[in-house]
């Protein structure tokens, strides 16, 4: 293997680290992703010992990963009801039943929904 494969790997290994990184802990920075980020680029530094710049650039890579992933799941609106929303990730093949109440009790009581107001 030459140098610049072995290097390749390892950046792809690393950004793989960072997506991982980033998907754990989003819930935590839904207002700022900028301080998600952050995080996530000491976290590569401390944990990895990446070059900052490096690890700067592989998260900003991951993060745009993670925004794909997150743009393909869709509401499943025939299989929802009253009390449970159903997520699908087509790619993945994989359905979610998330119950209602964890929604409000996680997001909305919790502060990290934005309120919204009906147009008049």
């Amino acid at each position: 293997m030459n140098a610049q494969a072995t290097t390749l790997d390892y950046q792809q290994c690393m950004q793989n680290a960072a997506l991982a990184f980033l998907e754990r802990h989003q819930a935590e920075h839904l207002g700022d992703p900028s301080q998600l980020m952050d995080r996530t680029t000491s976290h590569l530094v401390e944990s990895f010992e990446v070059v900052n710049s490096l690890a700067l650039r592989l998260t900003i890579q991951a993060f745009n990963d993670l925004a794909a992933i997150q743009v393909r799941q869709r509401l499943d609106l025939k299989a929802c009801d009253a009390r449970n929303v159903v997520i699908n990730d087509p790619v993945r093949g994989c359905s979610w039943s998330v119950p209602v109440y964890l929604i409000y009790e996680h997001l909305i009581s919790a502060g990290r929904a934005t309120r919204v107001t009906p147009a008049t």
